[in-house]
């Protein structure tokens, strides 16, 4: 018979609470060691990925170094894995540093994520962005067997443990990692309670790598679309040409139309005021450096000039003095301080410079490229806003720009400043390079000075002295000059054609003689009512300013033809009578072998007149060689008498002269008509 007090069994279908409480437990239980295990492996990890890059730097990079080799690109294929590494060390300790902190250890993982995510975000672009010219290098010296087979010696002489094939294992490692952080992450964030103060604070760092990365991705992105567009602008002409299809032209054509419609107001622009404030600083920036480059260019094609005279290789025929001392301050300016002036400039300033104005092409290019995939994107932009859809490749077209834009928006800053720090660094080197030119030149003169006889004399004093040896060397040459100008031959004058006196009369007839003047050079005409006229040729002045009031024109009467020359090739022109008596009445009949001229006409009266002398001598403007016994031979320079104008068969192109008592022809064109200097008066001119 059974007890009342029995237990009876749970009924079917009933939990069994202490089971579940044992669930539970046991899964707390599992979670926590998941999660520390998560923990473990994102610690250790770290540390294994801080070894490796120590070993990309310390031991591979260095062993290729030491190398030296040729056409190796170490910079390449490293990029700016030193930054990456000098980051990791210090996440590092920091994730270390967590270990101490027991309950509140996944706290502080947490925020050390979050506080390291911009540092990340800005060392890891900058690697990815340039992983693939890495890969490039290694795939070439892959196929290069002398450098393959340096950095197989390298790699089994550094790391024989890692059986690395080729220089990829190591390289690949920052790209992996950074990648790896969300996932690390979020494996702890499985294995810990939801609603924990814990669980937010993971979440939050899972999504805070999971945006690096895609900012990293979206980088990389903007650079190979700048590369793309950089590469296109180094295409031959040829290439340029194969690349023209009926798809460019009308992309081409459909640019130009939505310039044009912007141009004229039709359709309004896209306004981006930061860009656009960006875009003028940089092309200021751009001018200034094209500017000063190109004045740095003439600086040094001038100083080059400069440097061909030597005149300590001068013979001065002096034994000592002052000319010594000058020979030998030039000799050291032109043979050392001059050539270290010249090579500090080329070192300090051009080069800086020029590579300045490298750094330009590519985002003058991008700026360009920006402008074209804007028209795409505006026309797309209106297609869209009609048909409610764009294609696939109208799409990835407004990607391409806002890609282009948010680089330059992105970037321009930072080369704006770097580029206007390094101008003002190549400005300050130019003139610190002249302040030292300065300061030696005025140390070697003052050195040499102080050997002077007036070296210690007062300033004030010692300018008398120029000035009392100056008039005293004036005073010498004086005599000296007077005399050279007694034993000179006199030049002689040409007799004037019937024609040319005619001219010259009927201008003093109608103007007087005070109104001549004479040209002093050829004269060109290039403006409407301008003259073209020959040196030497006689005008009479009407005006001495033009009809808009220019005194720099005169209106002038050339015997004939009336129009403007500039007033600086004009001179005055004076009668001065020749040596027969003045104001006598000419006849045949006292000079039957002269022809006489009056300002009146035959069939007038004839009234008394002065008579004139050529003002004008030929000379020969070419040394002319005689290559027959009919011609004579000419020095440039040397006075001739035309006696015939033309030769026997009446041909202007050679003229019939004495020269030195010698008669023969002579090419025309050798011939060159100029006044004569002389101290007095004037004579007709020819």
């Amino acid at each position: 018979m059974a007890s009342p007090h029995a237990e009876e069994p749970p009924a079917e279908g009933t939990a069994d609470p202490d089971a579940h409480i044992y669930e539970e437990v046991m899964l707390c239980e599992r979670m926590e060691l998941s999660q520390r295990l998560a923990v473990e492996e994102l610690i250790t990890t770290e540390a294994s990925y801080v070894h490796n890059l120590q070993l990309c730097l310390s031991d591979i990079r260095a062993h290729l170094q030491q190398k030296q080799l040729p056409d190796f690109d170490l910079e390449g294929l490293f990029s700016n894995i030193d930054d990456i590494l000098h980051l990791s060390r210090q996440f590092l300790r920091g994730l270390e540093a967590t270990a101490v902190q027991e309950h509140n250890q996944l706290l502080g993982i947490s925020t050390l994520f979050q506080e390291f995510k911009e540092e990340m975000e800005t060392v890891y672009k900058i690697y990815c962005a340039s992983y693939e010219h890495a890969l490039l290098l290694v795939e070439s010296y892959r196929k290069d067997p002398r450098l393959q087979e340096e950095i197989m010696d390298t790699l089994n002489a550094t790391v024989p443990h890692t059986s690395a094939s080729d220089l990829s294992f190591f390289l690949v490692m920052p790209v992996q990692r950074v990648t790896k952080y969300p996932l690390l992450l979020g494996k702890i964030l499985e294995n810990t309670p939801s609603g924990t103060s814990a669980h937010q604070a993971l979440a939050a760092a899972v999504s805070a790598m999971a945006q690096a990365n895609a900012n990293i991705n979206e980088y990389k992105r903007q650079q190979e679309v700048a590369t793309k567009y950089n590469k296109a602008e180094h295409l031959t002409l040829r290439d340029r040409l194969a690349r023209l299809n009926t798809h460019s032209i009308a992309k081409k054509t459909t640019r130009l139309s939505r310039l044009l419609m912007h141009e004229a107001g039709f359709v309004s622009k896209t306004e981006d005021k930061e860009y656009d404030n960006l875009e003028e600083k940089f092309q200021s920036v751009a001018s200034s450096v094209a500017a000063l480059k190109e004045n740095v260019a003439s600086y040094m094609a001038h100083l080059e000039a400069f440097l061909v005279p030597a005149p300590h290789k001068r013979e001065l025929q002096m034994e000592e003095g002052p000319a010594q001392q000058y020979h030998r301050l030039a000799e050291h300016l032109h043979r050392a301080v001059f050539p270290e002036f010249k090579r500090r400039l080329d070192r300090l300033v051009w080069q800086p410079l020029c590579s300045l104005s490298e750094m330009l092409v590519g985002p003058q290019q991008l700026v360009k490229k920006r402008l074209d995939k804007l028209l795409d994107y505006e026309e797309i932009q209106e297609r869209k806003s009609e048909l409610g859809s764009v294609t696939y490749d109208e799409e990835a077209a407004m990607n391409t720009y806002l890609a282009i834009n948010a680089l330059l928006v992105a970037e321009l800053p930072r080369f704006n400043q770097v580029a206007v720090q390094l101008l003002g660094q190549v400005l300050g080197s130019l003139c610190v390079l002249h302040q030292d030119l300065a300061a030696e030149v005025l140390h070697e003169a003052e050195k040499e000075l102080k050997q002077l006889p007036h070296g210690h004399m007062p300033l004030p004093a010692f300018w008398r002295l120029v000035e009392d040896t100056l008039q005293q060397a004036g005073a010498q040459l004086r005599p000296f000059t007077q005399a050279f100008e007694t034993v000179t031959p006199s030049p002689v004058t040409q007799p004037l054609t019937p024609a040319e006196e005619r001219k010259v009369l009927s201008l003093v007839s109608k103007h007087g003689p005070d109104k001549l003047y004479q040209v002093t050079s050829n004269v060109s005409g290039s403006k409407d009512l301008d003259l073209t006229l020959q040196r030497g040729q006689i005008v009479a002045l009407l005006q001495r300013v033009d009809t808009k009031g220019n005194t720099s024109r005169w209106l002038v009467d050339a015997g004939g033809p009336r129009g403007f020359v500039p007033a600086g090739k004009l001179q005055p022109y004076s009668p001065v009578q020749s040596q027969q008596p003045r104001m006598q009445t000419p006849t045949p009949e006292s000079v039957p072998d002269r022809r006489r001229h009056s300002y009146a006409s035959p069939e007038a009266p004839r009234p008394q007149v002065a008579t004139f002398t050529p003002a004008f001598q030929v000379v020969a403007g070419f040394s002319f060689a005689a290559r027959s016994p009919q011609e004579v031979s000419l020095q440039a320079g040397q006075p001739v008498v035309v006696l015939e104008p033309h030769d026997k068969k009446g041909s202007t192109e050679w003229s019939l002269v004495e020269v030195n008592g010698q008669r023969g022809y002579v090419p025309s064109s050798y011939l060159v008509t100029v006044p004569v200097q002389e101290p007095m008066g004037w004579s007709l001119p020819v």
